[in-house]
């Protein structure tokens, strides 16, 4: 492995280290919005067909929003059809400061309504109706084409770098699947903190944590509000004094004043995907040690080992973690030969209370970081807590990447250069994962 140094920040999250042995060429993305895209890939069925009948209730629609968070996208475009945003469904969330491209469906909804709409930078297109509506995790992936600005670099070095680091994703066939600084907070990564306090059963520090630990990336109001809090424990004073984005603390907070002391149920108050998102934060950041362990030990993302656990593609073209197998020494050459036609993808444990591991050097490197955590499979259990408890399952530890990459004069930073990058990913990855390889920035300059 390379000794090029990894931000403290990617520390922090269980990755330390990069799986290319090229110089990052720096820069920050997302200068504007246009600099970020995200198409969504789906073959979502639909009839080409905008007359309501009692067969497809659905509008089908193929929505293109620059610079809006999509909860605050739904709630403006729900109330401006004049209808519950429970009607409007997607396949999955997207990121703010960027231009996406995503499919929804409306309930009930005609073509005429859908257009009379006008928002601020939002265009959407009909394109049918269907019998079912768009739910998450209906989609294969996600395009993306993305800039990379203000890159110090001459030209001819940039281009040098970016077509090595190219090269050396090729030879592997992708890039390890690290789950990125988002799952953990891009400013303040320390959901799976969180998770080992609940996990621990101690649901005061885990809600402290959340409410009132202070990270270097927040902003100076946030840091103080949250450091008088730490001190004082003082909820009343505290919800008046976070400021009104902090909806999510201020929601705690005000549960603790009317109910003293229930923790449990002032994590309960948030959203269910947000409170089981700190186990699960956990989870990912032990995914993220092990990945790296396996990378140190010199043991390839795609080719098999003895002892290591694989799974296959599925019907939906997605790897399958619920058909796995083990390679041993019978099996092992078929599989590695379906590893190479990307029929089979070897697997790490998001650690739960039912995950099987693997055995073989792979299996090692799972034990001994599991022992490390002081956690056993029934800690996943969380008795303390027991609505966040969650069995495991493997993941890919190879995410599947083939970057298209020029790189051109910066438009906007005078004597600058630009990288232009286009890639397809699978649902449930992260672009970071891809670029960080590219770039070897802090992960603040890639938020």
């Amino acid at each position: 492995m390379n000794n090029i140094q990894v931000p403290a920040l990617e520390k922090e999250i269980g990755i330390d280290l990069y799986s290319t042995d090229t110089p990052g060429v720096k820069g920050f993305l997302r200068y504007r919005p246009e600099d970020f895209k995200v198409t969504e890939i789906s073959n979502y069925s639909y009839e080409e067909n905008d007359v309501i009948d009692k067969n497809r209730r659905y509008l089908m629609t193929e929505v293109t929003k620059t610079n809006w968070d999509t909860n605050h996208f739904l709630k403006a475009y729900s109330s401006a059809l004049g209808i519950s945003h429970k009607r409007v469904t997607y396949a999955g969330t997207k990121d703010k400061k960027a231009v996406t491209v995503q499919k929804m469906s409306l309930y009930d909804v005609t073509k005429e309504q859908v257009e009379n709409v006008r928002l601020k930078d939002v265009s959407v297109r009909v394109l049918g109706r269907s019998q079912n509506p768009i739910g998450l995790g209906d989609l294969e992936g996600n395009e993306f084409e993305i800039i990379i600005r203000n890159i110090d670099l001459p030209a001819d070095e940039t281009k040098a770098a970016v077509d090595q680091t190219t090269a050396e994703i090729q030879k592997a066939g992708g890039v390890p699947n690290f789950f990125g600084i988002q799952r953990f907070g891009a400013k303040r990564p320390l959901t799976h903190l969180v998770g080992a306090d609940i996990l621990k059963g101690d649901l005061e520090k885990a809600v402290m944590r959340y409410l009132a630990e202070v990270h270097p990336g927040e902003p100076e109001d946030t840091k103080d509000v949250r450091a008088r809090l730490g001190e004082s424990k003082d909820f009343k004073r505290a919800v008046a004094e976070f400021p009104a984005h902090l909806g999510h603390e201020k929601a705690l907070l005000s549960h603790l004043i009317a109910r003293p002391g229930d923790y449990k149920g002032a994590f309960m108050i948030l959203p269910k995907n947000l409170y089981t998102m700190f186990i699960h934060a956990y989870q990912s950041w032990l995914f993220n040690r092990i990945i790296c362990e396996r990378l140190r030990s010199g043991l390839s993302l795609n080719a098999a080992a003895l002892g290591d656990i694989v799974c296959y593609r599925g019907k939906d073209k997605m790897p399958d973690s619920g058909r796995l197998e083990k390679v041993d020494a019978e099996n092992i050459d078929g599989i590695n030969a379906l590893l190479k036609r990307k029929r089979a993808f070897i697997t790490a444990p998001l650690f739960g209370s039912e995950t099987p591991l693997a055995d073989g050097p792979m299996g090692e490197i799972e034990r001994r970081l599991i022992e490390e955590t002081g956690f056993t499979a029934e800690d996943f259990k969380a008795p303390a807590f027991p609505e966040v408890a969650s069995k495991g399952l493997r993941k890919e530890i190879l995410l599947e990447a083939e970057p298209a990459v020029s790189v051109e004069p910066d438009e906007f930073f005078e004597g600058k250069t630009a990288v232009v990058l286009g890639f397809k990913l699978p649902r449930g990855s992260y672009a970071t994962t891809v670029l960080r390889e590219y770039m070897k920035a802090d992960p603040l300059d890639m938020s």
